[in-house]
């Protein structure tokens, strides 16, 4: 199955799941910030597991090509706090 053609820039959302902690969001905003300057924070949603064990952040950036999806996933990843980036 091809995977579909993005066409950049575009809006891409991107969800970021991890242990919840109360610095979790910022942690996430700043990896963020590093490869999407300049990002709506004020879009930036957070919900907690029924448990509260997890926290998933939601973001919005302007997308402009693959390398720098590809980087801001890894970034995310090698923070060792994160478990998914969608």
């Amino acid at each position: 199955m091809e995977r579909p053609q993005i066409e950049f820039p575009c809006e891409y959302p991107i969800a970021v799941m991890g242990e919840a902690a109360p610095d979790f969001q910022a942690l996430v905003e700043g990896i963020v910030e590093l490869h999407a300057p300049g990002f709506p924070r004020d879009r930036t949603t957070v919900r907690t597991s029924g448990g509260g064990r997890y926290a998933s952040v939601r973001v919005n950036i302007i997308a402009t090509g693959e390398p720098q999806l590809r980087a801001l996933f890894e970034a995310l990843k090698a923070s060792g706090r994160v478990q998914w980036v969608l």
